[in-house]
C-alpha cells in the first residue's frame, strides 16, 4: 500500500480510502467488521463515514453507518489508533435531520456529539461539510444555468461560514476533532474557507472530496489545481461513477442486491445513452490490458495528478479485494492512451 500527505494535516493516509456508505442497509455490521479487518490488512488505515448514511438516506437508518463503526470500534478498541476517520455533518435537505437545518456553528456542536457517541470514540480525525448550505453544481447541477450564482447573497453566505467556522474553532479546541475538511463544494467555496480562516486564525480545511471518475472530470483542472498549490487533499468520491463503470449495468442490467434496486435520492442521472457508450468502450479498453472494468478506471483515477486518496466501496469481499487490488496497477503508456482517446470522445457523459 502507497500512502500519501493529507493536506496540510501531516496525516499520512492510504492511496485507497474505504468507504462505508452501505453498512447499515446493503451491509450487515458482520459485513462491516470483515470489509474493516481486511482493509487494514492491506495497509488501508482511512476511512469514511457520514452522519447522514447508509445510502439511500432515510429516517430509520439515519447514523446507523456510524453504529456499524462504533460497534467495531467496541469490540476492537486497539484498532481505533491505526485508522485515519473522517466523517460528515449533514447540510439541508432532510427533516428528520436537525428539522433541516443548515449548517452552522450550533447544529455542528450537536451533530458532532451526536457522531462521537455513535463512533463510540472521543474524537474524529477529518469532519467534513458533507455540502454547503447554498446550492452548488453538483449531482447533475453543473449545465450553465441549472445554478445561478447571480442570485447568491455573497455577504450573507460569507456570514454564515465565519459562524461555522466558530462551530469548527471550538470543535478543533475541545479536541473533538483534530481537523476539518470539505465536501461537495466549489473552487470558489476553498478559497473563500481559506481567506476566512486566515482572516479568523483558525487552521484551513485539509482536503476535500467530489465526484470524480472517468464519466465525471468536471473538476480537472481547474478545481484540482488549486487544491495542490493551496495544499489541501483531493479525495474523489464515487470513481466508478455509482458502480457503471464495473459495467454491470451496462444493456439494462440491474443485478440483485445492486444500488440500482434501491431507490435513489437524486435519480439515476448519470444514465445515459453517452455513459453507456463511453462505458463501453472503457470495458473493451480494460479487457485489451487484462484488467477489470473497475480496476481500469481506479487506476485511471490513482494516476491523476492532484489525488490524494480515492474512496472505493463494495458490498461484497469479492469486489472490496478487487477494488484494492487497483491500487498496485500501473497503467502503461499505451493504456492510458486508449483511456485518454475515450475521454476526449466522451468528455461530459451525463
Amino acid at each position: 500500500m502507497r500512502y500519501s500527505t493529507l493536506g496540510s494535516s501531516g496525516l499520512s493516509v492510504s492511496r485507497v480510502c474505504l468507504g462505508s456508505m452501505t453498512w447499515g442497509i446493503q451491509n450487515t455490521q458482520s459485513d462491516a467488521n470483515e470489509q474493516i479487518d481486511y482493509a487494514l490488512a492491506q495497509g488501508v488505515n482511512f476511512i469514511d463515514t457520514a452522519e447522514m448514511y447508509p445510502v439511500p438516506p432515510n429516517g430509520e437508518t439515519y447514523g446507523d453507518t456510524e453504529r456499524c463503526i462504533g460497534n467495531y470500534f467496541a469490540q476492537n478498541p486497539e484498532r481505533r489508533q491505526d485508522i485515519v476517520l473522517a466523517s460528515k455533518i449533514a447540510g439541508p435537505g432532510f427533516p428528520y435531520v436537525r428539522d433541516n437545518s443548515p449548517i452552522s456553528g450550533s447544529t455542528i456542536a450537536q451533530a458532532l456529539n451526536d457522531s462521537l457517541e455513535r463512533l463510540q470514540t472521543d474524537y474524529i480525525d477529518v469532519y467534513q461539510l458533507h455540502w454547503p448550505n447554498r446550492t452548488t453544481p453538483h449531482f447533475n447541477k453543473h449545465w450553465p444555468n441549472h445554478i445561478k450564482p447571480s442570485s447568491l447573497d455573497v455577504a450573507k453566505e460569507k456570514a454564515d461560514m465565519r459562524d461555522i467556522l466558530s462551530g469548527i474553532d471550538t470543535a478543533l479546541k475541545s479536541g473533538k476533532i483534530r481537523h476539518w475538511a470539505l465536501s461537495d463544494d466549489t473552487t470558489w467555496g476553498i478559497h473563500t474557507y481559506i481567506a476566512l480562516c486566515e482572516e479568523m486564525g483558525i487552521a484551513k480545511p485539509v482536503s476535500i472530496q467530489n465526484e470524480f471518475s472517468l464519466l465525471h472530470i468536471k473538476d480537472w483542472p481547474f478545481l484540482i489545481e488549486s487544491c495542490v498549490y493551496e495544499d489541501v487533499a483531493y479525495l474523489p468520491w464515487s470513481p466508478l461513477a455509482g458502480g457503471m463503470l464495473s459495467g454491470k449495468y451496462l444493456d439494462g442490467a440491474m443485478p440483485e442486491g445492486s444500488r440500482w434496486t434501491f431507490q435513489q435520492r437524486n435519480g439515476l442521472f448519470r444514465d445515459t445513452p453517452n455513459s453507456e457508450a463511453a462505458i463501453r468502450a472503457y470495458c473493451d479498453i480494460a479487457k485489451r490490458y487484462e484488467l477489470t472494468p473497475s480496476q481500469l478506471a481506479l487506476a485511471w483515477c490513482d494516476q491523476v495528478d492532484g489525488v490524494t486518496s480515492t474512496i472505493i466501496g463494495a458490498t461484497k469481499m469479492s469486489q472490496l479485494k478487487e477494488n484494492i487490488e487497483a491500487f498496485d496497477i500501473q497503467l502503461s503508456s499505451e493504456c492510458l492512451s486508449d483511456i485518454e482517446a475515450t475521454l476526449k470522445q466522451f468528455p461530459v457523459p451525463f
